[in-house]
Order: C-alpha cells, then sequence, then structure tokens
C-alpha cells in the first residue's frame, strides 16, 4: 500500500523516508511467496502460514539491519509491515474496532519470532525448535519439511550477511 505524500511534504518537500525501504519490504514479501516453503516446507498455505512465512523473513532482515546499525531503517520497515498488514486486515472484511487488536498481535508474534529466530540464528536457541513452536505453530510436520525450510532459512541468513546495508535497502535478497 502506497501512500500519496501529505500536503506539508508537498509542500515542504520532504518525502517519506520509508518510500526507499520499498524495494526492500517487496523482495521479503516475494520471497515469503515462493512455492517452495509451502510445498517442499509444508508450509501451511493460509493466510496465517504465509503471515507466519513473511515473518520468518522479515525477522531475519530486521536482525540483518540491527547488526548493522541500521536502527532507523528497521523501524521504518517495520511501519511498512504494519501499514500492509492493517491494509490486508480491512480487505478481509475487519473492522476499525478490532483491526488495531489483531495488528498489535501482529507486532507481538514478530517481536516474540524476532527474539526465538536470533536465538537460532546465532546459535544460542535450537532453529527446528523455534520453527516448529512459530512458523508450524506447534502442527505435526515432517522432519524433512523442517530440515527443507531451517536449510533454506539459514541460506538465506549467510546471504543477507554479506549484502551492503544499500544492497539489502535495494531489495537484493542475495
Amino acid at each position: 500500500m502506497t501512500r500519496s505524500p501529505s500536503i506539508l511534504q508537498r509542500l515542504f518537500g520532504r518525502s517519506d523516508p520509508r518510500e526507499g525501504l520499498h524495494p526492500l519490504y517487496q523482495a521479503i514479501v516475494a520471497e515469503g511467496r515462493q512455492p517452495h516453503w509451502y510445498l517442499d516446507g509444508a508450509v501451511p498455505d493460509t493466510l496465517d502460514g504465509r503471515f507466519d512465512m513473511i515473518v520468518a523473513i522479515l525477522a531475519q532482515v530486521l536482525i540483518r539491519l540491527e547488526q548493522q546499525g541500521a536502527a532507523q531503517d528497521s523501524v521504518w520497515l517495520t511501519e511498512l509491515f504494519v501499514d500492509d498488514m492493517d491494509g490486508q486486515l480491512r480487505q478481509e472484511g475487519i473492522g476499525d474496532v478490532v483491526v488495531g487488536k489483531h495488528v498489535g498481535r501482529m507486532m507481538s508474534a514478530l517481536g516474540g519470532r524476532i527474539s526465538a529466530y536470533r536465538d537460532a540464528l546465532t546459535g544460542e536457541g535450537d532453529f527446528a525448535e523455534a520453527l516448529r513452536r512459530n512458523l508450524y505453530r506447534g502442527a505435526p510436520v515432517t522432519d524433512a519439511a523442517i530440515a527443507h525450510v531451517e536449510g533454506a532459512l539459514r541460506a538465506r541468513w549467510m546471504r543477507l550477511g554479506c549484502l551492503t546495508r544499500d544492497a539489502l535497502l535495494a531489495g537484493d535478497m542475495g
């Protein structure tokens, strides 16, 4: 969802600083929609499953931005995510009264997953267990599916570590 500039932005020439993060956010969403996650990785092909997959990739990117000292970029990227989720909820017919509660739960889920995936990716936690709990929400899943998702996410993590901040912000996910 792209916002048009406000009157003040047009008058004073200021653009939305989040505009520069759209390529990265679009790359995250595109990666989260790749069929292999749902076919080989057995991620449920549902609204919740797609949300969980996008959050898994978004969490990795946010952690990398944090490691690069790009805290403000992380904030803006998270704001794009919130705007997108707000729009998605409204498209699903969720009314104004409860959209905020849903977005709040989504943000809580993102925060918890960032912590779980950070621990797993830095060797302080069990990645397969973090995936079972967060991506599959405790549902039974084969070891082969977990291995596929874990392997692909670890490979993505390594590629993200090789990217400069500028390449990452341009949406070059490796």
